[in-house]
């Protein structure tokens, strides 16, 4: 939560201590990548273009930016300064760029990009240094920048898991979770869904905060462990038609689905795939790497189903550390939609393109940056993608 308040001095440290988590990311792709080759395929982006990306997306909406200290007011195609290196523009807009041209852009190579990345973090640190005031408009796209740093920190993670690179940092690795605490317990009545004004930085899709009205139900007080979701592939809940849907079926027959991304049995023992080879897997950890797919069949074999985001939040925001979150994204059972009144903000691409239908997830993943936990914060991935590390709690059913 603090990249969204932080001034301008905790501001300049978050970036720096972003770059350099970047950057040890990168590092264990490089060792793992000779080359750094990867399959062009739907979830992947050439190492070089992500870290070039990053970049060029801080000092495009910082110091290339004359309008940058009006924040969401700025227009967001006012005419930039000179991109460094030049035409960088044509290589690293991703609004532009489609996906499947990255892997034939004549990139410069890794060194040469990571000289970029240094010029222009000291350009944006001296921007930041040099403004006037701690307001928000004036510091939005500084937090902006941090905040998709961190993101693509976190996709790196997830890539390289994925593609079986090894990540040996402490901080990235799945927790073990203790047995199932009782539920946490939601009234029924209004609910103040998203972001109040309260300050700081907040995603366009969080506001305008609208009331919505929950149903008393109890919510796990943690996510799925692999102890409680695996009785479920057990009984052959992969190969039951009953527990999927027509598009869980579809999406399983598609991935030729029998097990969870990543598992495997052998001898009645379960193995996962990480850090490039196979381990035995913690049933204490959680399910992850879960399509929503697979969490709404697991709902329906125990006779539950995924909370919305708007009982999500309330227990969030209302039951304190009883409710734990923070270890997995969170399937939810709500469409990724513009609350009413939505306005984009100046990077129109964040969220107006994406409100199509798509599952809202909550809460944060063990591969994401801590100052990024928001219990307001809605992520949105396709039901059909389990490379992201995903999982997800279940509620009661309501009589």
């Amino acid at each position: 939560m603090q990249a969204r308040h932080g001034g301008r001095q905790a501001l300049a440290a978050m970036l720096r201590q972003s770059r350099g988590d970047t950057l040890a990311s990168f590092a264990a792709w490089e060792r793992a990548l000779p080359g750094l080759q990867v399959p062009q395929r739907p979830g992947l982006n050439p190492p070089v273009w992500e870290l070039g990306h990053i970049g060029w997306f801080q000092a495009y909406w910082t110091i290339r930016n004359p309008q940058r200290r009006a924040g969401i007011h700025a227009h967001p195609a006012a005419p930039r300064g000179p991109a460094d290196p030049s035409g960088s523009d044509s290589l690293y807009d991703s609004s532009r760029v489609a996906h499947a041209t990255r892997w034939s852009l004549p990139l410069p190579d890794a060194d040469a990009t990571r000289g970029q990345l240094a010029r222009q973090l000291e350009a944006t640190l001296a921007g930041l240094a040099a403004e006037p005031d701690d307001r928000d408009d004036t510091l939005y796209f500084y937090r902006l920048t941090l905040l998709h740093e961190d993101m693509h920190h976190e996709a790196a993670l997830y890539m390289a898991c994925q593609l079986g690179i090894p990540i040996d940092d402490p901080r990235w690795q799945a927790p073990r979770l203790p047995e199932p605490p009782p539920a946490c317990a939601i009234t029924q009545g209004p609910w103040r869904l998203g972001h109040p004004d309260e300050g700081g930085f907040v995603f366009d899709n969080e506001v305008p905060a609208v009331t919505v009205s929950t149903r008393a139900t109890a919510i796990d007080a943690q996510v799925v462990r692999w102890a409680e979701y695996l009785p479920f592939v057990a009984e052959g809940g992969y190969r039951e038609a009953r527990w999927w849907d027509d598009s869980g079926m579809a999406w399983k027959a598609a991935r030729e689905a029998r097990t969870p991304r990543h598992l495997r049995e052998d001898a009645g023992t379960w193995l996962q795939w990480r850090h490039g080879r196979w381990q035995a897997l913690q049933a204490a950890e959680p399910a992850c790497h879960l399509s929503r797919h697979e969490a709404q069949a697991w709902c329906r074999w125990a006779g539950r189903r995924l909370p919305t985001e708007a009982e999500w939040e309330r227990a969030a925001l209302t039951a304190g550390p009883r409710f734990r979150w923070g270890d997995v994204w969170e399937w939810t059972a709500s469409a990724f939609e513009p609350y009413p009144g939505f306005v984009a903000h100046p990077y129109r691409d964040y969220s107006a393109p994406w409100f199509d239908g798509r599952p809202v997830l909550r809460g944060a993943s063990f591969m994401t940056q801590p100052r990024m936990h928001h219990p307001r914060y809605r992520n949105f991935f396709p039901a059909d993608r389990d490379d992201i590390p995903a999982g997800f709690r279940s509620c009661a059913l309501e009589d």
